[in-house]
């Protein structure tokens, strides 16, 4: 026991040491690589999407529960021990259907395993989510809305002119029936009443028989007075 303890433990801690001191210095020189050929994986990623998209969601579905749940969000590392077997496994599914840098991806975890390479492991992941169906949808969403709002708008501005123009009709309907309504101006009012013309003719009527009358009545005078004249001259003669 004591030679279990003094001897052989510390060997094998230092294998391990040491082993895993070769491991990170491996997965380091894998991820400076990886970082290096991320612009080439980025274009070549750009220019195969359309042909990688239903591949990609087949992988996807067939992919446990827990694993999806870490390609989408990406948040913890811790994720990816405790799915490390589902993680090889999806890697060499996207190698299988050329996923760009995939392959370079799933040779490391060969060689070092998941957990050190959480870099290249998520910015793959990345890649991988803007191909997931609710991804698109979100996207044609985000396309979809700023055309639904301008329609929207062109249908409350068509409202309003429509709201506009029966104003209009109906203000126009309102003058139209204001102006058949209203009496005729004041030549009805200029006009002298009935009474007042039949009450100016009359004196004139009146006035036509007295005027006629006048020399008749003075042709009837003049021989009286003439007949009366000599006999006041008589009257004035003085007796002898």
């Amino acid at each position: 026991m004591d030679i279990w303890k003094s001897k052989v433990l510390p060997k094998i801690k230092l294998v391990f040491v040491k082993s895993a001191g070769k491991k990170a210095a491996a997965a380091a020189e894998l991820v400076k690589s990886f970082d290096e050929s991320k612009e080439g994986i980025n274009g070549e990623f750009q220019e195969k999407k359309a042909d990688l998209l239903p591949k990609v969601v087949e992988i996807y579905e067939s992919a446990p529960a827990p694993l999806k749940l870490l390609i989408k969000e990406r948040s913890k590392v811790s994720g990816i021990k405790k799915n490390s077997a589902a993680i090889t496994k999806f890697f060499e599914e996207l190698a299988k259907i050329e996923f760009p840098g995939a392959k370079q991806v799933s040779d490391g975890i060969s060689k070092v395993g998941p957990v050190l390479l959480s870099g290249p492991i998520f910015s793959t992941f990345e890649k991988v989510s803007t191909l997931l169906p609710v991804a698109a949808e979100e996207a044609t969403a985000t396309k979809e809305a700023p055309a639904a709002t301008e329609e929207a708008a062109a249908v409350e501005e068509k409202k309003e002119e429509a709201a506009a123009a029966a104003a209009e009709k109906k203000e126009e309907a309102e003058q139209k029936k204001e102006e058949t309504t209203t009496p005729a101006p004041a030549a009805a009012e200029t006009a002298p009443p009935a009474d007042a013309a039949a009450a100016a003719a009359e004196p004139t009527a009146e006035a036509a028989p007295a005027a006629e009358a006048a020399p008749e009545a003075e042709a009837a005078a003049a021989p009286a007075a003439a007949e009366a004249e000599p006999a006041k001259a008589e009257e004035e003669t003085p007796k002898a």
